[in-house]
């Protein structure tokens, strides 16, 4: 009886599949080696791209030696009272030390409502409120006074700011303050906000504190400007006919004066002028004047007095001839009522933005902020037109910055200038960070000082230190990847300690990878020519060698022994003279790491310069790293190709073999079938 059927591919009773296993073993070695290939490529890609990285770290930190940002360059501040000032130095500010008083720093508007129910209803409205140039204007729906607070913060930016502050378990009061500093930020508010924070008791309406001038006709003198268009015969402008009556000017036509501005006023940018004035139609008095004007002036006849009879002499001839060059006077129309007129006897015309119509007075306010007219000695009122007369209100004067036409119930701070003192000078500025008093440092204010704060700048040699040391970390950590990819000498890691277990591993497996590739020796012979060439960036440099500052391979060790790390180009630092020198020398280290050497101003050696060039050489675009790894690139699709076609043929070959010996094993099962067949019919036979 048959041991059974065997299938091909399944019962293997021949072992067909360990032999086409054996025989596809053979016919993988191209494939395996071409896999081989194919890694051995993308190591050595993963390599050059390592060696790009740390190039690429290292000329960043070279770039920081000799940049326009170079560490040489940073100051280092420090103040005797930082709680009332402290001090950004920019990298052009001198070196040295100067004192400051703080005499208060500015504030802003910060005002606090009376007690008000956690569940306080704002009404709807149109809520406006004002710091300076700055607007936050929203149509409000009602609601609760969190839901407006929520509202203000989310559309306030930099402009406003509102907070509750508990009061009591069921009681708040409501804050809100201006988020800009100074005089000119003081906060409005407007429409329905100003109702508003009247109805809580955060303001309540206050009236300007104002004094009047020229507040009689003694106080007023006649104006010298002439007429623009010159009529003989037309009256000079005067303040003859002005009269005054219940605190108003009655300027008829052809009037005017000039009066002076209060010196209390005058000097202060802070104060403005206001009046208000109404124009009315008059009779024209051109025709008047015209009709006198007409014939010549006559002289009164003579005349005696004789036994109490008065006898005149007869009326002279008035048929004389008119003068020739007379001619009649034209009307004078104008609305140009105003003027600002400074010490040199410069006139200008207050502006109509200055101007406000009030319909409940038919008066036109006037109101004249004279820190829109520097150098301002007096106000100048004139009538020049022939047909209108202008009443003018007494003038007042007041400190603009007091005239917020409101005073806050519960004010926390009100809006003020900063104040301090330099060199004696007493300055203010509406912002606590202040830019423009010393060059190239800014101030800033936190506190009144109690004392004089003395400020010193000096050099910030320990951010100096920092980069130079990072720099070095740098290096190193660029020449040790070298050595490891060109020496095949296991002892180059070991020499490395400050690598991980792990870290070793891999440097072990890129070792002596491009051992005969010169292109990295060249490249690390180059940097080290480098770094111990000397520069000389003037005739009398003394600072020319990084030994000199305490940065060479051997720093640590000097002549005390020999360290075989040090041979293969690594750099130390010796700290101590480092400090040393970057505390004596500090410009003419920077110099060394980069120079002018042509006089055009633009910086072209130095130690920092050349590395920086070297290393760009390598890593930019079209570099020679670049060129390396495109290079493989390109080995590495053609290897890619290859092995997607030697497993095509190889899949093609086995599935032959396969089919070959699944032939053969039916053909042989078929023989033994048949054989079986013959021995029973044998033994059948046999037993007859």
């Amino acid at each position: 009886m048959a041991d059974g059927i065997g299938i091909p591919g399944v019962s293997d009773k021949y072992k067909t599949n360990d032999l086409v296993e054996s025989l596809m073993e053979v016919e993988r070695i191209p494939l395996k080696r071409e896999q081989t290939q194919l890694e051995t490529y993308q190591k050595q890609q993963d390599a050059w791209r390592n060696v790009n990285q740390k190039m690429s770290t290292l000329r960043d930190s070279v770039k920081t030696l000799y940049s326009f940002e170079n560490p040489f360059n940073n100051k280092l501040t420090t103040s005797s009272d930082e709680n009332a000032l402290t001090v950004d130095a920019g990298r052009e500010a001198e070196y040295g030390s100067f004192k400051i008083d703080v005499v208060k720093p500015a504030t802003a508007d910060r005002f606090l409502s009376g007690s008000i129910d956690k569940d306080l209803e704002v009404p709807q409205g149109q809520y406006t409120f004002r710091t300076g140039d700055k607007t936050l204007d929203f149509n409000w729906k009602g609601g609760k006074v969190t839901d407006f607070v929520a509202a203000v913060n989310r559309r306030g930016g930099t402009t406003v700011k509102a907070s509750l502050i508990g009061v009591s378990a069921d009681k708040k009061s409501l804050l809100i303050e201006s988020l800009k500093t100074g005089n000119e930020n003081s906060l409005k508010f407007e429409n329905d906000a100003l109702k508003f924070v009247k109805t809580i008791d955060m303001i309540s309406e206050v009236k300007p504190e104002t004094f009047s001038f020229a507040d009689s006709l003694s106080k007023i003198k006649d104006t010298q400007t002439k007429d623009a268009v010159f009529q003989k015969g037309m009256p000079e402008i005067s303040k003859d006919n002005i009269t005054l009556q219940d605190e108003a000017f009655t300027v008829p036509q052809r009037s005017g004066f000039e009066t002076e501005i209060p010196s209390q006023a005058k000097n202060n940018k802070d104060f403005a002028i206001s009046f208000s004035y109404k124009s009315d139609p008059a009779q024209d008095i051109t025709d008047e004047i015209n009709q006198r004007s007409s014939l010549p002036s006559m002289p009164e006849a003579g005349k005696i007095l004789y036994g109490g009879i008065s006898v005149s002499n007869s009326l002279s001839d008035p048929a004389m001839k008119k003068d020739p060059d007379w001619k009649p006077l034209e009307p004078i129309s104008s609305s140009h009522y105003f003027f600002i007129k400074d010490s040199s006897g410069r006139e200008t015309e207050i502006q109509p933005a200055s101007f406000k119509k009030n319909e409940e007075t038919s008066m036109t306010e006037v109101t004249v902020n004279l820190s829109d007219y520097p150098d301002a000695e007096s106000l100048i009122v004139r009538n020049s037109s022939t047909n209108s007369v202008v009443t003018v209100s007494s003038f007042k004067a007041f400190d603009a910055t007091k005239n917020k036409g409101f005073a806050p119930s519960h004010a926390i701070t009100e809006a003020g200038d900063a104040v301090i003192k330099y060199e004696g000078i007493t300055m203010t500025r509406s912002s606590n960070d202040i830019d423009d008093v010393i060059p190239h440092i800014t101030l800033h204010l936190h506190d009144t000082s109690e004392k004089t704060v003395t400020v010193k700048i000096d050099p910030d040699t320990e951010s100096a230190k920092d980069a130079l040391i990072n720099f070095v970390g740098n290096y190193n950590q660029t020449i040790a990847e070298m050595n490891i990819l060109s020496s095949d000498k296991s002892e180059i890691i070991s020499e490395l300690d400050y690598l991980t277990s792990d870290e070793q591993d891999k440097a072990k497996e890129r070792l002596g990878m491009f051992q005969g590739d010169f292109t990295l020796t060249n490249g690390k012979s180059s940097l080290q020519r480098i770094i111990s060439s000397g520069y000389r960036y003037s005739t009398d440099a003394q600072i020319t060698l990084l030994s000199q500052i305490g940065i060479s391979t051997n720093a640590s060790t000097g002549n005390r022994g020999y360290n075989p790390g040090q041979m293969r180009g690594y750099l130390e630092v010796d700290e101590k003279k480092l400090d040393e020198m970057l505390a004596s020398n500090l410009n003419e280290i920077k110099n060394m790491f980069g120079f002018d050497s042509d006089g055009d101003l633009i910086i072209d050696n130095g130690v920092a310069f050349l590395l920086d060039k070297q290393l760009t050489s390598w890593v930019q675009s079209g570099g020679i790293i670049s060129a390396k790894t495109n290079a493989l690139e390109g080995n590495i699709k053609s290897s890619n190709s290859k092995i997607t076609r030697l497993e095509t043929q190889l899949e093609r070959k086995e599935a032959e073999l396969k089919s070959k010996y699944a032939s053969m094993e039916g053909t042989l099962n078929n023989l033994e079938a048949q054989q079986n067949s013959l021995n029973n019919y044998s033994n059948a036979n046999n037993r007859k």
